[in-house]
C-alpha cells in the first residue's frame, strides 16, 4: 500500500512539471510568434514539407514576403513537427494547407483551406492596407 501511495504522488510530481513545462514552452512560443506591431498582417500557413499543395504555397509565401517586406511577416507550421502538431490545435486546424490572416493586433480577420494563390494572398492582404 505504502509503494502505491508513493507511486501515486510520484505521478502526480511529474505530471505536475510536465504541465508546468509545457506552459512555459507554450508561453515561449506565443511571444515568439506574436505579431509584431511593426507589420500590418500577419500570414500564418499551416501545412506540411510533404504535402504536395503545401509545397506549391511555398513560392507564394516567399514572394509575398519579398514584395511586401516590413508590411507582412510570413509564418509557417509543419503540422508533422511537435510544435507544429501545438499549432494546428491552436489555430483548429481541420486541412492543410490552412492560411490564417492576422492583422496588426493578432486577431484573425480571414481564412482560408487549401492551395490559395498569389493574387488571392494579395487581396486579403490589402484589406488590412498593406501597399
Amino acid at each position: 500500500m505504502k509503494l502505491r501511495s508513493k507511486l501515486l504522488n510520484l505521478t502526480a510530481v511529474l505530471l505536475t512539471l510536465f504541465t508546468l513545462l509545457s506552459l512555459s514552452a507554450d508561453c515561449q512560443n506565443a511571444l515568439a510568434q506574436a505579431p509584431s506591431s511593426a507589420f500590418k498582417v500577419t500570414f500564418v500557413e499551416i501545412g506540411s514539407v510533404n504535402c504536395i499543395p503545401c509545397r506549391a504555397m511555398q513560392p507564394i509565401m516567399k514572394e509575398v514576403e519579398e514584395q511586401y517586406k516590413g508590411q507582412v511577416k510570413i509564418v509557417f507550421h509543419d503540422v508533422w513537427t511537435e510544435k507544429g502538431k501545438t499549432d494546428a490545435m491552436k489555430y483548429n486546424i481541420r486541412v492543410i494547407p490552412t492560411q490564417v490572416f492576422l492583422d496588426k493586433a493578432g486577431k484573425e480577420y480571414f481564412r482560408h483551406e487549401g492551395y490559395y494563390p498569389k493574387a488571392d494572398v494579395v487581396r486579403v492582404i490589402k484589406m488590412q492596407g498593406v501597399k
